[in-house]
């Protein structure tokens, strides 16, 4: 199974940015260029949002429409790790942000195509 951890979050101002940060780990040694990646959010009582995705082998990206134009999501596989680049936060864009990891190819949305995930960083944006 692999192992994710996310690191990079904090707090941060409105409108400021932070880059978001996971690492992957395989003791079976599959590759992480195998798994497609995705960011996940949560705030407490509301139900887990997708927030952008990022295929293996050809990159495709997906992003929700709430942070279109404002992230940017990208991978390094030979430091088995996926980014969150965030821009022009607000409030509303506080929440624990969680990485995970699936095996299908591009299913960006789907909760359950996700085969492993994070503990999750919390990003809070203050005024």
């Amino acid at each position: 199974q692999v192992q994710l951890v996310e690191s990079g979050g904090g707090v941060v101002q409105v409108g400021g940015s932070l880059r978001l940060s996971c690492a992957a780990s395989d003791a079976s040694g599959r590759a992480f260029s195998t798994y497609t990646m995705g960011w996940f959010r949560q705030v407490p009582g509301k139900e887990r949002e997708f927030v952008a995705c990022i295929s293996r082998v050809y990159n495709d990206t997906a992003y929700s429409n709430s942070v279109k134009g404002r992230f940017t999501i990208s991978r390094d596989n030979a430091k088995n790790t996926v980014y969150l680049q965030m821009h022009s936060l607000t409030a509303y864009d506080t929440a624990v942000y969680s990485c995970a990891a699936s095996s299908s190819y591009f299913t960006p949305a789907r909760e359950d195509s996700y085969e492993a995930w994070g503990q999750g960083t919390q990003v809070t944006v203050s005024s």
